[in-house]
């Protein structure tokens, strides 16, 4: 039965000389309490409820309504969930405004420190769980008032240790470009040795990937004896945080042991206003982060860690979004990095965008028909079992934020490959509810952001430069179908003169994180890119080197 008489008064208390708040009201209902409803929201078919408004100048006190005119995920309207008790809670997640250089305003969720979590930033007003009823007849009018009493405290910065060194500067390209003070830091692995050999010079090894708190896989103590096993749903494995703790204890163990090559590896944090990271690129809505990173950040760290600090001696290794940024940064900045190692990489080919053609396809979220749309899906296992499609995700991206700023994937792909629309905001490759497709926006994303466009259109001036640097690995059963993209970008570099002299290689029946490894499952090798990568790229530097350049130094 419709409940269109439910909806929701959401309000907060606090100090009255306070600023009016800018952000996204989300309602959050859940049929369990396994969890705080906040934290159940996914693209899995477990997925609780989310209805979302935008804000502007919410005083303290002030009641946000939220009834059947709200936009939800998976259910599209409060009017249309069923009868029943529920677990309600609600969240405000807070925008600031960024006066940009290039003159338009926009309001956005400045990164915190958490990586761009709504459910966990700090400063995000929330209510507690509550345990609700909603009645079963329509006549019953129900307005269920709810207070935002608590905040998310602040996030502790990661410590300083021997071997791991945190750093962050103040990027002038990103002030300049948001109107504000931008950060950018960076986890800096020392290699063993390093205060005992001051007068050596090191390669710099760059892992892209996601926001990470601290330098990730790295444990100078053994697993955690008391630990309390838990269950990796996605691996299927018994005590897969006591897996974790040994494989990065194990590397403590090889990054310090005798014939492991001596570089600095690094992880960079850049985490920005619409996502945990920036895809390392200069774009027209994040700004110039390419440069940033390249040009600023990287030679800071090789000047205050004696890096060698020429393109020669980097080299550039990731999966999924950090694939992506490690093909691209090499594609982008083909003089100053030495190599990529890119594994199950976000779509480097726009013809398979997922499952979507962004230059042929008129509808992203079906394949039509005559007579029938059959929804494309986003996420599959390794049998081909499909638990969401390319529609829900961007419905739950729609809930939980207009203007591409949900936080999650497709919304950053439009914001770092899409040009600034009229409202300052990002230019939708498609229409977020109907998904049809804007084909003019498609080409600004061919010329810019399709690598395997790029390298192709480019290969005369790129192909001198890139010989021997690329390796792609990716499972033929990635979760995501980044496989198909692959396929496409590896017809090209087969058929390229000067031939690309890379690699290019696949995993039986391999989910999404497969990096190349034969030997051990993707529970496994996710844990490993360190280990693998910098060996491999040392390896093969001896042919990628400039001749005359000491190779020997760092090698003790």
């Amino acid at each position: 039965m419709s409940n269109t008489n439910v909806s929701f008064l959401i309000s907060y208390t606090s100090d009255k000389s306070e600023k009016p708040l800018d952000g996204r009201m989300l309602l959050l209902l859940s049929k369990n309490d396994e969890d705080e409803p906040r934290f159940q929201i996914s693209d899995r078919p477990n997925t609780q409820l989310v209805f979302g408004v935008d804000v502007e100048n919410l005083n303290a006190d002030e009641e946000v309504v939220i009834d059947g005119s709200a936009f939800g995920y998976p259910i599209e309207s409060l009017a249309d969930i069923p009868p029943g008790e529920y677990f309600v809670q609600a969240l405000f997640h807070l925008y600031e405004t960024f006066y940009r250089a290039d003159g338009h305003v926009v309001k956005l969720p400045m990164d915190r420190g958490e990586g761009q979590q709504w459910n966990r930033a700090p400063g995000n007003l929330y209510s507690q769980p509550a345990r609700i009823n909603i009645a079963s007849h329509s006549n019953i009018k129900q307005k269920i008032k709810i207070n935002l009493d608590q905040v998310i405290p602040p996030i502790e910065p990661p410590k300083d240790s021997k071997y791991i060194k945190h750093v962050k500067i103040r990027s002038e390209l990103l002030s300049k470009f948001w109107g504000r003070d931008i950060y950018l830091g960076a986890h800096v692995l020392l290699p063993e040795g390093f205060d005992k050999n001051p007068e050596v010079r090191y390669p710099l090894a760059i892992m892209h990937g996601h926001f990470p708190h601290d330098f990730d896989g790295f444990r100078t103590i053994p697993p955690d004896p008391d630990l309390e096993p838990d269950y990796s749903e996605r691996f299927q494995l018994e005590g897969y945080n006591k897996i974790v703790q040994q494989e990065a204890y194990d590397f403590y163990k090889i990054w310090t042991g005798p014939d492991f090559p001596r570089v600095l590896a690094i992880e960079i944090q850049h985490a920005n206003p619409y996502y945990d990271d920036s895809y390392a690129v200069n774009s027209e809505n994040l700004g110039p982060y390419g440069d940033a990173i390249t040009y600023e950040l990287v030679p800071f760290i090789e000047k205050k860690f004696r890096g060698i600090g020429e393109g020669w001696a980097r080299f550039t290794y990731g999966g999924s979004t950090g694939g992506w940024e490690a093909l691209a940064v090499q594609v982008k900045y083909p003089d100053e990095y030495n190599g990529c190692y890119a594994a199950c990489p976000d779509p480097i080919d726009f013809r398979a965008y997922v499952l979507t053609n962004i230059y042929e396809d008129e509808n992203a979220y079906y394949l039509k028909g005559d007579f029938k749309n059959v929804l494309h899906p986003v996420h599959r296992n390794y049998l081909g079992e499909v638990n969401a499609t390319i529609q829900s995700t961007n419905h739950r991206e729609l809930a939980l934020g207009t203007k591409n700023r949900s936080g999650d994937q497709y919304d950053i792909w439009e914001a770092v490959y899409s040009p600034v629309g009229e409202d300052g905001y990002p230019k939708r490759l498609w229409d977020k509810y109907t998904g049809k497709i804007d084909h003019s926006v498609a080409e600004y994303w061919r010329e810019n952001y399709d690598l395997a466009f790029i390298m192709k259109r480019d290969w005369k001036i790129l192909g001198p430069k890139l010989k021997g640097k690329i390796h792609i690995y990716c499972g033929d059963m990635d979760n995501y179908y980044l496989n198909n993209a692959v396929y496409l970008a590896e017809e090209f570099l087969e058929s390229t003169d000067p031939y690309y002299d890379g690699e290019v290689d696949y995993g039986d029946r391999a989910e999404h994180c497969w990096n190349g490894d034969h030997d051990n499952p993707n529970a496994i090798s996710r844990l490993r890119y360190h280990r693998m990568f910098i060996p491999k790229w040392t390896e093969e530097l001896e042919k990628l080197a400039p001749k005359g350049v000491d190779l020997s130094s760092w090698r003790y």
